[in-house]
């Protein structure tokens, strides 16, 4: 905060939770951070979590689940170059985050460059560049500008019962495979799933939701899984638009009770989606609706 040459927009209080390279963040320290979250909350306006940006999209999706219909803004940032780097967009990313965080609107955003983002539609797109964060297969959820914050589509919250609001519910099950699918992937591969003690698989199938059932058949060994109780959700390897697995002959015959279309999630949504689910009671009603508005 001292390398911010302005006065910020509110006051802030800091607390460190992790000092560590995102690429260790995992659903542990998932689960830390939303109880801290849930914690500060109560006597804070909104929460404002620096973060690396390799691994950002998956935590941003992951809070959005646990922290679902929270009332008051949750805004993770970062930036591309340290903050002492003579060309750092750190101190206009956080200056932006505890603008947006002062706006008092609730839901778990990514903030970077101008643009404020879901966090069940955030995708890292690019390595180097200062827009390094994309929303997929929805509008930003806000941007700054000249005028200042303007939250145009705030994450909607959609609760699984009517009435129900706002609580923490922070159980999640890492016991999630992510395969993406290349023509020839044998069907052991997903038999190792089951054998390796996963609860669930995430798959990125072929175009709309296709999958490869000659000489290799991985219909057959899908079925296996979801006869065992693990369950799929499919996704699309294309960025845009969204998976149907119903659409391909093959398809049909994937409808199987644990075989779910993720339809336009983003790969990072879909995975977090699928860890929270498993630690809820009755994943599959919570799999096929639609929460933080992860998919359309």
């Amino acid at each position: 905060l001292s390398h911010l040459h302005a006065p910020l927009p509110c006051p802030v209080i800091t607390e460190d939770i992790f000092c560590m390279d995102s690429s260790n963040m995992q659903p542990e320290e998932w689960c830390v951070l939303a109880k801290e979250i849930h914690r500060v909350l109560q006597t804070c306006d909104g929460v404002v979590i620096t973060h690396g940006t390799d691994t950002m999209a998956y935590t941003a999706a992951a809070l959005s689940y646990m922290l679902a219909g929270i009332g008051k803004p949750v805004i993770l940032t970062g930036s591309q170059l340290p903050m002492l780097h003579p060309l750092s967009d750190a101190p206009r990313n956080l200056m932006y985050a505890l603008t947006a965080a002062a706006q008092g609107v609730g839901g778990v955003y990514v903030c970077f460059g101008t643009h404020l983002i879901s966090g069940v539609r955030c995708v890292k797109t690019h390595t180097t560049s200062m827009h390094a964060f994309s929303s997929v297969n929805a509008p930003p959820s806000g941007r700054i500008d000249s005028d200042g914050v303007h939250f145009d589509e705030p994450q909607p919250f959609q609760p699984l019962h009517p009435g129900e609001g706002y609580r923490l519910r922070d159980t999640i099950d890492p016991r999630v495979l992510l395969l993406k699918l290349a023509p020839g992937t044998s069907p052991d591969v997903l038999r190792f799933a089951a054998e390796a003690g996963y609860r669930g698989l995430v798959i990125e199938a072929f175009g709309l939701g296709g999958l490869h059932y000659i000489r290799r058949n991985l219909v057959k060994a899908l079925d296996e899984l979801s006869e065992k109780g693990i369950y799929v959700l499919v996704v699309s390897q294309c960025l845009y638009e969204k998976a149907d697995v119903s659409i391909y002959e093959v398809g049909r015959g994937l409808m199987r009770e644990h075989v779910i279309s993720g339809r336009d999630m983003t790969t990072e949504s879909a995975v977090c989606k699928l860890m929270w689910a498993l630690g809820q009671e009755n994943p599959r009603q919570w799999l096929e609706h639609r929460l933080v508005g992860e998919y359309r």
